[in-house]
Order: structure tokens, then C-alpha cells, then sequence
């Protein structure tokens, strides 16, 4: 069986509290969990780790994209569809299984980073090796 090719992802970068890191990693796994059993090729958490590179040019660098302040850290994370159509198909029962998952868990949804500071968006991948 060959591996399925990635043509699609879903990707976010948020800012998360240093000392809120475990309580998002700790999501970020439990996250995964519904994304991969509903059918996502792939699902990726990344901290940031040298965000300000010393590349020539006019480049803004995360910190800044994300006005980072002293105590926080940048997460680049992403989910990897075989297509916008099979994302919208896992999104819809990853959203499903996470109603069901946290029906009696009031307090499921007090988010260790600050959503106001979130992007996402989707993306076609067109060049990929």
C-alpha cells in the first residue's frame, strides 16, 4: 500500500504563554487523535525554535508577524488533506467525534493561547518533493 499524497493542508500559527505550553501540548495530542481517526493524512504541532533567523532582506520574522511579547512562544502547525474536498469530508467528523468526546466537559474549551491572536487558513499545495 502506497502512501497518499498530501494536496491539501490546513494551517495555523498562534502564539501560546510559555507557561501554557504543557496545557497546549497536552490539547494538541488529544487535537491529533480526532483529526487522524477521522482520516487526515497527517497532523503537525511545531514551536517555534529559531524565529529570527539572520536571513538578508526585508523579511518579517514571526515574532513580529505574531507581535510576540516576552513570555511567548510562536506554533506553526498544520493538517495534511489528500484534498479540499477530503478536508471539508475529515472537518466534518473530526467536529462530530470532539461534540460527542466533550459533551460533559464544561471547561474542554479554555484554550492555553489566545484565539484573538490565531491564523488559519487553507492552502493547495502546488509545489511539493
Amino acid at each position: 500500500m502506497s502512501k497518499k499524497i498530501a494536496k491539501y493542508i490546513d494551517a495555523f500559527v498562534l502564539v501560546v504563554p510559555k507557561n501554557k505550553v504543557a496545557a497546549y501540548k497536552k490539547m494538541a495530542k488529544e487535537s491529533a487523535h480526532f483529526w487522524i481517526e477521522s482520516g487526515a493524512l497527517s497532523y503537525r504541532e511545531c514551536m517555534g525554535d529559531d524565529l529570527n533567523p539572520a536571513m538578508p532582506g526585508p523579511y518579517m520574522s514571526f515574532p513580529k508577524l505574531a507581535k510576540l511579547k516576552e513570555g511567548e512562544t510562536v506554533w506553526f502547525s498544520y493538517i495534511e488533506y489528500e484534498s479540499k474536498t477530503h478536508r471539508n469530508q475529515v472537518n466534518k467528523k473530526v467536529m462530530k467525534m470532539m461534540d460527542e468526546f466533550y459533551k460533559d466537559k464544561p471547561n474542554a474549551f479554555d484554550m492555553p493561547f489566545d484565539m484573538k491572536r490565531m491564523c488559519y487558513g487553507g492552502f493547495k499545495i502546488e509545489v511539493s518533493k
